[in-house]
């Protein structure tokens, strides 16, 4: 009984221990902070957070930006052949979500010669050109449809967004979109993005979802090679991890970055707010050129194809970085901004560091601080130099 005992309290003691989480692994488990709610919104936000990166990337260079969105669509085979997994014989259907029963399959055959009727009785009544094509296009739909249900609309998608902007510096291209959390936006400057996160969110959704990594092309402006890089991110470290790493010679001059990452999403149920979303940012961003691809895998029908032409080269002026207000700081800021300051009086710091302070009223400051307090020591003195005596 005794032995009984003292297992279940080393189990409990097991169960209790301490553990922590990355802030990748944080983040995967709670993606709805994110934005990464559902397969459709998942795919809604991963456009819009590599459109608002790169229209910052161009901005911060002030070049008109040039921006181009490509949605292509991935059939699960061939996904499967991407990610190497062959085609194999089931052997149990009933564990595929498209099994159906004898008596199911008798239905759905009878809803279908009862559809196919309807149609043929509509295209012998059908007496213009227009209702033709209407028939022709159910009849299409109709087999389309034919088949066991499966879940629709749900599928794989290749996002690719390429712009004109600052690009990445080739060593810190890892860190910046495999490490949650880290980025160069953090500072008192209006920025679309702020925490590094967005970008790192598709990046998660990919790996939950497809198991595919990451790719990225950027180049600098002026420079004379191109950085490739396809990685993932180690949720569990908070790591990026690098498959494979190049550079290649830039024959086009060409600055900016291109980003392609396979998610599972919803096209069908969020291609209304897609579109809506690249007309409103159209239209606050005049200076910019979008051009928005849709490509369906097997119906060419269903491309779309979309483009936002620029209708001023006026840009606004770049946002400048400010100073923090000493309404909006406390304890741990202060502390912060000392330990990284290079100025040596208490005057120069506020001045420097702070909005709104001008150097009267940082001397008054000072002195409203020492109140209470005693005057400083002296300095000490300077010790003299000993004459040496010249000898004749």
């Amino acid at each position: 009984m005794a032995d009984k005992g003292e297992g279940k309290e080393k189990k409990g003691k097991k169960g209790s221990e301490l553990q922590q989480k990355s802030p990748a692994e944080f983040f995967a488990e709670n993606k709805n902070i994110a934005g990464f709610d559902n397969p459709g919104k998942c795919l809604y936000t991963t456009i819009r957070e590599l459109v608002e990166n790169a229209l910052d990337s161009a901005e911060s260079i002030s070049n008109l930006p040039v921006i181009d969105i490509t949605i292509e669509e991935v059939s699960k085979a061939r996904l499967n052949r991407i990610r190497g997994l062959e085609a194999v014989e089931r052997l149990d259907e009933e564990l595929y979500h498209d099994y159906e029963t004898e008596d199911q399959r008798k239905k759905r055959e009878a809803r279908e010669a009862k559809e196919a009727e309807r149609l043929q009785k509509a295209a012998a009544k059908a007496s213009n050109p227009q209702a033709v094509a209407a028939v022709a296009a159910q009849k299409r739909e109709a087999d389309a449809n034919k088949g066991p249900k499966v879940a629709r609309g749900v599928l794989f998608y290749k996002v690719t967004v390429k712009d004109n902007g600052s690009g990445m510096p080739h060593k810190d291209i890892p860190n910046m979109l495999g490490r949650v959390l880290s980025g160069t936006k953090y500072g008192v400057k209006q920025t679309r993005g702020k925490f590094g996160l967005g970008a790192k969110m598709a990046l998660i959704w990919s790996k939950m979802t497809t198991g595919l990594p990451f790719e990225i092309k950027s180049a600098r402006p002026r420079s004379s090679t191109v950085s490739h890089y396809v990685l993932d991110i180690d949720i569990h470290k908070n790591e990026p991890n690098v498959h494979r790493e190049a550079q290649v010679a830039n024959t086009d001059a060409w600055h900016g970055s291109q980003l392609s990452v396979t998610i599972e999403g919803n096209w069908s149920t969020y291609r209304a707010k897609i579109i809506k979303y690249l007309r409103q940012i159209a239209v606050i961003t005049p200076y910019a050129e979008f051009a928005f691809y849709y490509k369906a895998e097997t119906d060419d029908k269903a491309n779309t194809r979309l483009v936002f032409r620029r209708r001023t080269d006026v840009m606004p002026a770049p946002p400048r970085e400010t100073k923090h207000h000493p309404s909006s700081v406390d304890l741990e800021l202060i502390k912060r901004l000392l330990k990284g300051t290079k100025t040596d009086t208490m005057v120069k710091f506020l001045t420097k560091e702070f909005d709104c302070i001008s150097r009267d009223l940082a001397e008054r400051l000072v002195d409203e601080m020492r109140c209470g307090v005693g005057p400083p020591p002296p300095p000490p003195p300077k010790k003299k130099k000993k004459k040496k005596n010249k000898k004749k």
